[in-house]
């Protein structure tokens, strides 16, 4: 595909993209119990910046200046939005409109100036980006329990320069009880598609931190995994234009599937296992939302998030003595085999 100049998270530059600032949405609860005498694991000195992905500050104020009367296409499409259009945070671009049920206004325009659409950022499959949460499937119950965190103050970041979490609390959490249950029941009723390709490997292409997620540099590398995980999008030019049919892939450190699926399964003697509340295949069980297929970096926010205090809502409290032994590391690899799992 030609590359399509000025028009968010250009590689080999230092322009960034327009805000993609809403998440509706979150992690999950696993009760579970600590053993007896068991020690919390400790945190990490600050939030793992390839989880977080904060944009410089230029980055997360302005676009970058074009021609706003160019119209733009992705595949399997017939739709043509402009720059202006793709980035207007209360009009969620919608390329393949037949594809998913009619969105309410709230998800579809948001409502100006205090709601921004919440699938701007979702978009408009639900299957949302790393720097958000997929919210497709997931039980309404819980995204209205979510959004309530948020407002209460009990649902936080850790690492406070996070825009996607600040601008749910400054500008979702204005939403009414009207809205709120609209747009939760209407991504709660999308069925969850394959979105993340989860790779094991020893080697990774570089990548810089634009429009709050990771983006392959350029000239291209490539440089050590290390225990990071590097999600970027499959298609870069696609993913700028946000289009929901275009996904991502999660390189992941070789051996972390395993590990995960061994962690998730068995608890490794750190905590119970995840399907008691998660369900067979951790597709969801209940009001107990899914983890099958969701985005590592976002698994990996949230259980930071819920071991700092940063989140502290019904079910954080529920997961604190289950995250309270685990390591990042260990974090990395529930997060890896999870994603690696079908939706």
């Amino acid at each position: 595909m030609r590359k399509i100049a000025g028009t968010g998270y250009v590689r080999g530059t230092q322009r960034l993209s327009a805000l993609c600032l809403i998440l509706l949405c979150v992690f999950l609860p696993l009760a579970a119990q600590n053993p007896v005498g068991a020690k919390p694991a400790a945190l990490a000195d600050s939030p793992p910046y390839w989880a977080y992905a904060v944009d410089l500050p230029a980055g997360s104020t302005a676009s970058p200046k074009t021609d706003d009367a160019t119209p733009h296409h992705v595949p399997a499409s017939d739709a043509a939005f402009t720059h202006a259009q793709v980035h207007n945070l209360f009009s969620a671009p919608d390329w393949h409109p037949t594809s998913h049920p009619t969105m309410p206004e709230i998800v579809s325009r948001g409502r100006a100036p205090d709601v921004f659409a919440c699938g701007f950022c979702h978009l408009p499959n639900g299957q949302g980006r790393p720097e958000n949460s997929s919210l497709a499937g997931l039980p309404a119950a819980y995204i209205v329990q979510q959004l309530a965190d948020f407002k209460s103050g009990l649902r936080k970041s850790s690492e406070p320069k996070h825009g996607p979490t600040r601008a749910m609390i400054a500008f979702e959490t204005k939403a009414n009880d009207k809205e709120i249950k609209a747009a939760a029941e209407y991504f709660s009723a999308i069925r969850p598609e394959p979105w993340i390709r989860v790779v094991e490997t020893n080697t990774v292409p570089k990548t810089h931190v634009a429009g709050w997620m990771l983006v392959a540099s350029d000239p291209s590398a490539t440089e050590p995994i290390a225990q990071r995980i590097i999600e970027t999008p499959e298609i870069l030019e696609q993913t700028e234009l946000r289009d929901d049919h275009s996904g991502f892939v999660a390189y992941v450190p070789v051996g972390s599937i395993q590990k995960g699926e061994a962690l998730v399964k068995t608890g490794a003697g750190k905590r119970a296992a995840c399907s008691t509340c998660h369900g067979p295949g951790l597709k969801g069980l209940g009001k107990v939302p899914r983890l099958a297929g969701r985005s590592p970096s976002y698994i990996v926010r949230q259980l930071y998030d819920m071991k700092s205090g940063a989140r502290v809502g019904i079910a954080a409290q529920k997961m604190r003595p289950v995250v309270a032994r685990l390591t990042l590391d260990d974090m990395t690899a529930i997060a890896a085999y999870v994603a690696s799992l079908s939706p």
